[in-house]
């Protein structure tokens, strides 16, 4: 389900762009007569690349989780739990991510956080602008919470952070390109795809619903095999006395 969360990434990077692009056109170190285009331009992926690292840190969370609802006996529900949290988190507007921040506790994290990122936006240096992207993806994103609950029903730890960093690739292109010119995407086209998000999000939530209900449809909805129970090969069947 690695291309799911590419695919995801990819169109939901439109959001991005209408949400954290005040951040990426405002990164500091332009190219000026001590800054060469190549330095400039390798600032800014490294700012994204910081994304993507937190974005998998986070997936690997979000996959020990999993691995623990599955060890609950819950696999095959778990899928279909997926889907499901996505199309309610769906249903919420977008600004209830820093509501349910404050109703977590996080509220003195998150300050921390912007007051971090305040700090490292006057460090023009390549460490900052890298720890900048990595603070960027705690920031609360409704877009993001939707990709970790598609991550909740990956394979193992290992396969949920996977699945997010390919989230966070799949913002890259744009992301970066943002970075570098603010009028990569015209303001109609970046409004027109914020409002396709929901949709895309509605079709993973159904693919991971299909997926867990085991309909024996090749990579998409495999049919589960019910559990084998162990016997012992040296107790036979039947047991005769001899009186």
């Amino acid at each position: 389900m690695l291309w799911a969360g590419f695919l995801f990434g990819l169109l939901g990077s439109f959001h991005c762009v209408g949400m954290c692009g005040a951040i990426a056109l405002a990164l500091p170190g332009g190219v000026d007569k001590t800054t060469s285009p190549l330095r400039y331009a390798g600032g800014r992926l490294l700012y994204n690349l910081g994304r993507v690292t937190t974005y998998a840190t986070l997936g690997g969370g979000a996959g020990l989780v999993g691995q623990g609802l599955r060890l609950a006996g819950v696999q095959q529900g778990l899928s279909i739990a997926s889907g499901v949290l996505i199309l309610l988190l769906v249903a919420v507007p977008e600004r209830y991510p820093n509501r349910l921040a404050g109703l977590l506790g996080l509220d003195r994290p998150l300050a921390w956080v912007k007051n971090t990122l305040g700090r490292l936006f006057q460090q023009p240096t390549l460490p900052a602008l890298y720890a900048t992207g990595v603070l960027n993806g705690l920031l609360p994103c409704g877009l993001v919470y939707l990709a970790l609950a598609g991550a909740l029903s990956a394979p193992g730890v290992a396969g949920a952070a996977a699945y997010m960093a390919c989230f966070g690739l799949g913002t890259l292109p744009l992301m970066f390109g943002l970075s570098l010119s603010g009028r990569l995407v015209p303001l109609v086209w970046r409004t027109r795809m914020r409002q396709a998000v929901p949709y895309a999000a509605s079709v993973l939530a159904v693919v991971f619903i299909v997926r867990g209900l085991g309909l024996g449809i090749p990579y998409l909805s495999p049919q589960l095999s019910p559990p084998t129970t162990k016997t012992t090969a040296t107790q036979p069947a039947t047991v005769h006395y001899c009186h």
